[in-house]
């Protein structure tokens, strides 16, 4: 089957400045595809451009096997960062301004009982609380009933049950059918929601696959993590990588082992905590800084 959307060779320049460099992927129908990596790597501009919102300098994107033409466009629902919304309006009322839009919409009732919003559809919606809000903003992303939704960090800012909440909501949406693109800097998220991801890191792509098949390849065994103090004066053990200010990581294929190896140098296990690869842990491990390192600064986009 062909890929929903498939991104070849994309660069994006500002001046002297490569926000996006050489991108490529595919995303499969009925899929979550995720961008991955910090603000500023370019997941931002690598999706305004599959959009249709930004210009690519150079590459190609195609949805449904076809060019950015207006009929692939109308198959695609977006919410984005910030979205403005006209003053005074209920949810209902809301939904309804943005349905208007369209030639072929669902049911308003419909996306209120989707989106999770029945208790608050008659609500200003600018008294709504930040969960609600999303959910609002999802409705309308969904109201031209969509094949392809993008999803820009849709959840920076929300409390962790709202986010739980929602990774719920869009499990659901995935479940009907519907293609996924989410960009996120959160990599639990990711690894919650995705069946395949994209890390991006100052305008590149540095791993593709999907969660697992990642954190195999990269992961075998535990992570040891230490204070760096106890490492102070000794021979840091193959495998070690600092882990933010103040421990270090050992990837360990066999723990038991490792730790004896550690004892014999007269090496403290205080603080010594054990633990399963994540994605942050993959993060780090790729490009030797964390996921609020660094990044380049681009003037659009992110």
């Amino acid at each position: 089957m062909d890929p929903i959307i498939s991104v070849e060779g994309l660069i994006k320049q500002y001046k002297d400045v490569i926000a996006v460099n050489n991108v490529s992927f595919d995303i499969q129908h009925g899929t979550c595809f995720g961008l991955l990596g910090p603000n500023g790597a370019g997941k931002t501009t690598t999706i305004e451009m599959m959009e249709g919102l930004t210009p690519p300098s150079k590459g190609q994107i195609k949805l449904f096997s076809k060019t950015l033409t207006k009929a692939a466009l109308d198959q695609i629902g977006i919410q984005f960062q910030q979205t403005a919304l006209q003053d005074f309006l209920t949810v209902t009322e809301t939904i309804n301004l943005f349905a208007s839009f369209y030639k072929n919409t669902l049911a308003t009732d419909t996306l209120i009982t989707m989106c999770d919003l029945v208790e608050v559809k008659d609500r200003n919606h600018q008294k709504l609380s930040g969960g609600q809000k999303q959910r609002l903003l999802l409705a309308l992303a969904l109201v031209n009933d969509p094949q392809i939704i993008f999803l820009d960090e849709p959840t920076t800012g929300l409390d962790p049950h709202a986010r739980r909440n929602f990774w719920d909501l869009l499990t659901e949406i995935k479940n009907s059918g519907k293609t996924i693109i989410i960009t996120t800097h959160y990599m639990d998220e990711a690894q919650y929601l995705c069946d395949e991801i994209a890390i991006m890191d100052r305008g590149e792509i540095i791993a593709h696959n999907s969660p697992d098949n990642l954190l195999q390849q990269h992961f075998s065994g535990a992570i040891i993590r230490l204070p760096k103090p106890n490492l102070e004066g000794h021979t840091l053990p193959s495998g070690t990588r600092p882990y933010g200010d103040g421990f270090y990581d050992i990837d360990a294929i066999n723990v038991e082992k490792t730790i004896t190896e550690l004892l014999s140098q007269g090496i403290s296990l205080d603080g010594l905590q054990v633990k399963s690869a994540n994605l942050d842990d993959l993060f780090i491990k790729l490009t030797g800084h964390a996921l609020t390192g660094p990044t380049i600064d681009v003037k659009a986009g992110e």
